[in-house]
């Protein structure tokens, strides 16, 4: 009799198991003496067969978000727990994505629900990606809907879309990828200084990458950038210089083709405008000591530009008391900085 009971029971495992494998199904009663199918729980890595999942990804292959949204929505609430609410949730963030009216910024949370309680999900490249793609938009110009009107902008909110997909994948290509794009927005909108740290972070978390020669000529013309003339700190030209030199060095024929070498002689010419102008400063305010330390520095350091013939014609002017100095009592210090305007040629002509 005992031997009888556990034939049954290894018989009825055995077939349950080989119907589990076959084909799984679960039915629940819908009301009005119906019954229809759910879904259980897949294979590993398998997908779960859902007829209504199913049915709205084909509406949103059709772009028909509207009628999408309103199969969706519904299955969602009467399945909080269902083992493809990953799906699910991945699906309404492409109803939010594709709908002319309601705002990406759903979109992007609804990704954001996803990969916070469904971190194993196969969907999770993708939602990344996703999220990526709504910044990009959004740095590109994409506006939301205001009463009725698509004129809202959200280009901070894109950069810190593209921040918190860095800090989700730290090391992914798409985290690189988020990184430049912040660089290069920043650089487009002429915020040369946000965009000179966002390229040297570049630089610094992807040194091996195929974009550091385009990256290390991004950040010179960063550089570059900020310089605001010639009474201003010239930092920002001798950073741009120096730069500029490394592309020589390391990426000769990038620096060919984006003319580097002029750019440095014009900085060069706008590194000796700045020394003539100190000078002449010193000059008017009754250092002329200092003035002739200053003009005898350029023409020693910018020996061949147009500014080192102004310094040698204004020495010929200096009092015998000043050029007879030695260095140490020529360098006495301005009081206030010099007032001129700044400095053209950086650019262009």
């Amino acid at each position: 009799m005992r031997w009888s009971l556990f034939l049954a029971g290894w018989i009825l495992v055995a077939g349950m198991a080989t119907h589990a494998t076959a084909e799984p199904k679960v039915s629940e009663y819908a009301g009005h003496g119906k019954w229809h199918d759910i879904a259980t729980t897949a294979p590993a890595g398998q997908p779960v067969p859902n007829p209504v999942l199913d049915q709205v990804e084909r509406l949103l292959d059709a772009h028909r978000d509207d009628d999408a949204h309103e199969i969706l929505t519904p299955w969602m609430e009467a399945h909080p727990d269902a083992t493809d609410r990953d799906r699910a949730v991945f699906l309404l963030a492409d109803v939010y994505y594709q709908s002319g009216s309601r705002d990406r910024f759903k979109s992007f949370y609804f990704l954001d629900e996803l990969m916070d309680k469904y971190p194993e999900s196969r969907f999770f490249g993708l939602a990344l990606q996703k999220q990526y793609q709504i910044a990009d938009a959004y740095l590109n110009g994409y506006k939301n809907r205001f009463l009725g009107l698509r004129i809202l902008t959200a280009e901070d909110e894109a950069i810190e879309m593209l921040y918190r997909i860095q800090e989700r994948a730290p090391g992914s290509a798409l985290a690189e990828r988020s990184l430049l794009r912040t660089a290069d927005y920043y650089f487009r909108s002429s915020q040369f200084e946000l965009a000179a740290d966002a390229y040297a972070s570049y630089l610094r978390s992807y040194p091996r990458s195929a974009e550091v020669p385009y990256v290390k000529l991004r950040a010179a013309f960063s550089s570059l950038a900020q310089f605001r003339g010639s009474r201003y700190d010239a930092t920002p030209l001798i950073d741009a210089r120096s730069q500029f030199l490394e592309l020589i060095d390391k990426y000769p024929a990038l620096a060919a083709e984006e003319n580097v070498q002029e750019r440095i002689q014009r900085i060069d010419d706008t590194l000796a405008h700045k020394l003539y102008y100190t000078a002449d400063f010193y000059r008017r305010t009754s250092h002329p000591g200092a003035a002739v330390y200053v003009y005898r520095s350029l023409i020693e350091t910018y020996p061949n530009s147009r500014d080192a013939q102004a310094a040698q014609l204004a020495l010929k002017k200096m009092p015998r008391s000043a050029l007879d100095q030695p260095p140490a009592a020529r360098s006495a210090p301005p009081t206030t900085q010099p007032t001129s305007r700044p400095a053209s040629g950086v650019f262009g002509p």
